[in-house]
C-alpha cells in the first residue's frame, strides 16, 4: 500500500473546543498549594524556642513541602490533557525536572535536620539518634528507603548522567518514584506532628493524594487502553527517506475524535516482540489525512532502529496527542519556521498546515549537509504550493557563531522584517538554544518565540 498526502491551508478540530489550562493559572495553583502546606505548619505552630524547637520545625516544614512536592511531581507528569495542550509537554518536563530537584533536595534537608533536632533535645549524637529513628520507627525505616529511591532518580535525571542512559532505562528507573512515594505515605501521617491530631488535615492531605493517583490511572492507564480498542491503529507501510530516517505510516478508525493538531506528537507503543513494552515520543511529521498518520523517526537508539523493520499489520498503542507546539500560540500573520535535526518532522506538519496567504509562511531548514535533508521533495511541493518561502542552512554544528548560517544577521537577509514574525523553533538543543539567542539579538521578543524540546 502506498499511503498519500494531502496538504489542506488549514486544519480545524472537527468543530470541538479542548479545555486548556495555561502556563499562568498552572503556575499560580502550585505556588497556592505551597502557601497552604506552610499555612498548615504555622496553624499548628504557636511558638517555637531553642535550638532544637527550630530544627525540629524547620524539619518540620521541608517534610510537608517534600510531600507536596512529590504529589506535584506526579501530577505534572500524569498527561491531563488540559495541561499538556494548555502548557506544552516540554515546559511541564521542564517543571518536572526542577521540582525533582527540589524535591531530593528538600528531603535530604527534612531527614538532617530531624535528626538533628532529635539529638540536640535527646543530648545525643547525630549518629546515635539516626540509630534509634531506624531501629525504633519502622515507618522511619521505609521513609529512609523511599528518599534513597528519591536520589537515585535524581542522579539518573542529572544532565550529565543523561546522556550516558538511553530513554528506556531513564524511564525505567524513573518508575522507582511511584514506590518511594508509596513508602513515604504512611511515615507523614504515622510521624507528622501536623497529621497526628488534625483529622480535616489528614483528609485534605490523603484527598490531594488520591486525586492524583486517580489522574494518573486514568490518563495513563485507562486512557491508552480505550483509544486503542476504539481506534485500532495499524502500521500500514514504513518508507525509507534517508540511510538513517525511515516514515512509519498507520491507519485507523475515528482519529477525528483524537483533536489532533498538526506540531503535536504521541507516546507510541508498537505491539511486536521486543518493542510492546516501551512507549517513545514521536511527533507526527504530516498533518492528519483522513484515517492516516505519519512519524518520522531518525535511528537514535535501539527502540528507533527497531522501526526500520516494522512489518506492515503491526498492532499500535498511540498514547496523545500531547503538546502545544500548534497552530494555537500563533499570534502574527508571519511566521519563521525553524527546524533541524529531528525536529523537522512537527515543523514540516505546521509548514503543511499552518493558515496563511502566499508569503506569509518561511521555512528555514539547518542541516549539516545537503545529504541530511528530509522530506526535500514535500517541504518544496509545499512551498510552491503554498506561496511560501523555504531556505536551507548548511554548515557543520561547530561553526563558529559569527559564521553559524543561524545567526542574526543571516536569518534577517532571508526573513524581512524578521521581527514582526512568530518564530516556531524545534531541534537539538544547542541548535534551539543558539538559535534563540540570535532570533533575540534580531529583535524577535521572547514571547514570540515558540520551541519544543526533544530532550527527556
Amino acid at each position: 500500500m502506498t499511503a498519500t498526502l494531502s496538504v489542506p491551508a488549514s486544519r480545524r478540530r472537527d468543530g470541538q473546543d479542548y479545555l486548556r489550562v495555561g502556563a499562568g493559572p498552572a503556575l499560580t495553583a502550585m505556588w497556592a498549594g505551597a502557601a497552604a502546606v506552610v499555612f498548615l505548619w504555622w496553624h499548628d505552630t504557636p511558638f517555637v524556642t531553642g535550638l532544637d524547637g527550630w530544627l525540629t520545625n524547620a524539619g518540620r516544614i521541608t517534610g510537608l513541602l517534600a510531600g507536596y512536592l512529590v504529589v506535584l511531581l506526579l501530577a505534572l507528569m500524569a498527561r491531563v490533557p488540559a495541561l499538556e495542550r494548555g502548557v506544552g509537554t516540554d515546559r511541564l518536563a521542564r517543571w518536572h525536572a526542577m521540582a525533582g530537584r527540589y524535591t531530593v533536595c528538600i528531603s535530604v534537608a527534612h531527614t538532617l535536620l530531624i535528626i538533628w533536632g532529635y539529638s540536640v533535645t535527646a543530648h545525643a549524637s547525630v549518629l546515635n539518634q539516626t540509630g534509634s529513628f531506624l531501629t525504633s520507627y519502622p515507618d522511619v525505616l521505609m521513609a529512609t528507603v523511599a528518599l534513597g529511591l528519591l536520589v537515585l532518580v535524581g542522579v539518573v535525571s542529572a544532565r550529565a548522567a543523561r546522556r550516558r542512559v538511553s530513554y528506556e532505562t531513564w524511564h525505567f528507573i524513573h518508575l522507582y518514584t511511584y514506590l518511594a512515594i508509596a513508602l513515604a505515605f504512611s511515615h507523614q501521617f504515622a510521624t507528622g506532628a501536623d497529621f497526628m491530631t488534625n483529622l480535616p488535615a489528614r483528609v485534605l492531605w490523603s484527598a490531594m493524594y488520591v486525586v492524583v493517583a486517580v489522574l494518573l490511572v486514568w490518563f495513563r492507564l485507562v486512557r491508552p487502553v480505550v483509544q486503542a480498542l476504539r481506534h485500532q491503529l495499524r502500521v500500514v507501510e514504513v518508507r525509507r527517506e534517508s540511510a538513517d530516517t525511515v516514515s512509519v505510516w498507520m491507519s485507523g478508525r475515528h482519529l477525528e475524535r483524537l483533536g489532533i493538531e498538526p506540531g503535536q506528537f504521541f507516546r507510541w507503543r508498537f505491539l511486536t516482540r521486543g518493542r510492546w513494552w516501551a512507549a517513545n515520543p514521536y511527533s507526527l511529521s504530516a498533518a492528519p489525512s483522513g484515517n492516516l498518520l505519519r512519524i518520522t523517526v531518525k535511528h537514535a537508539g535501539e527502540h528507533s532502529r527497531g522501526l526500520f523493520s516494522l512489518e506492515p499489520g503491526t498492532r499500535v498503542l498511540a498514547e496523545g496527542p500531547f503538546g502545544a507546539f500548534t497552530a494555537g500560540r500563533r499570534t502574527r500573520r508571519k511566521v519563521l519556521l525553524i527546524g533541524g535535526g529531528v525536529g523537522i518532522t512537527p515543523i514540516r506538519a505546521l509548514f503543511e498546515s499552518l493558515p496563511g496567504e502566499p508569503g506569509d509562511l518561511t521555512l528555514a531548514y539547518r542541516a549539516t549537509s545537503a545529504s541530511d535533508i528530509v522530506f526535500r521533495d514535500e517541504l518544496e511541493w509545499i512551498a510552491r504550493e503554498r506561496g511560501a518561502k523555504l531556505f536551507y542552512l548548511l554548515g557543520s554544528r561547530g561553526t563558529k557563531r559569527r559564521t553559524d548560517p543561524l545567526n542574526a544577521a543571516n536569518l534577517e537577509r532571508h526573513v524581512p522584517g524578521l521581527r514582526e514574525h512568530d518564530v516556531y523553533l524545534c531541534g537539538p538543543p544547542g541548535m534551539t538554544e543558539r538559535a534563540q539567542a540570535e532570533l533575540r539579538k534580531a529583535g524577535v521578543p521572547r514571547r514570540r518565540i515558540h520551541h519544543e524540546s526533544f530532550t527527556f
